[in-house]
């Protein structure tokens, strides 16, 4: 298994398209793919190359929520263009969370009011892309600013569409854990079973009360 990069994201991988004249570089990347419940969503960014407010961006998953939302702001002020994109977990249960997730990252770049010269995406090629158009690149939240980007808005807007569930589904708690795994939420599968928001086409079997 690969480590981890420890160093924070730059702008080398978009430099070096930019000196080739690709001007629109869009960064990809999604969040929610392991959950257990909730949509899957995907977001993508075009940041201008002089983009400044860099010294805070690195994968989502890194940031402090409060930081997280913060630099949302700013990301979505700055960008030449963004998009986010969910997929439901109706379409997850039929078709899987890996289908759903191309789904995911074809609407999110689809939806660009600017189309981009070409695409960084973080590990996963996009089916529906030209190969030619993309670079997939692994722990590419943790090396791209521009996947980096578009981690934190995608991450920013799924948390905050779980919280606003969590009236409805109180007993599992998906204002902390966002429909993660987390032991109180395998516990509460386990005591009250599932839900609607539930990946059902996950193996959650072993939760569910006997």
């Amino acid at each position: 298994m690969k480590k981890i990069p420890r160093q924070k994201p730059t702008f080398e991988f978009e430099t070096r398209l930019w000196k080739q004249g690709l001007q629109y570089v869009a960064g990809v990347d999604e969040v929610g793919r392991g959950c257990f419940a909730g949509p899957v969503v995907a977001a993508a960014v075009i940041l201008p190359s002089g983009f400044t407010a860099t010294d805070e961006i690195n994968d989502s998953k890194q940031l402090a929520p409060k930081v997280r939302k913060e630099l949302a702001g700013i990301i979505q002020k700055h960008a030449l263009a963004f998009s986010i994109a969910e997929v439901s977990v109706g379409i997850i249960n039929s078709i899987g969370v890996g289908k759903a997730a191309q789904q995911a990252f074809v609407k999110a770049v689809s939806g660009l009011k600017i189309i981009p010269d070409h695409v960084l995406i973080d590990a996963f090629m996009i089916s529906d892309l030209k190969k030619i158009k993309q670079t997939p690149i692994i722990h590419g939240d943790c090396l791209s600013i521009s996947i980096a980007a578009a981690s934190i808005i995608a991450k920013v807007y799924r948390d905050e569409l779980m919280e606003k569930f969590h009236p409805k589904y109180k007993v599992y708690d998906f204002f902390s854990n966002k429909g993660y795994g987390t032991k109180k939420h395998r516990d509460a599968i386990g005591k009250y079973g599932l839900c609607d928001l539930h990946r059902k086409s996950f193996d959650l079997s072993k939760f569910l009360a006997a």
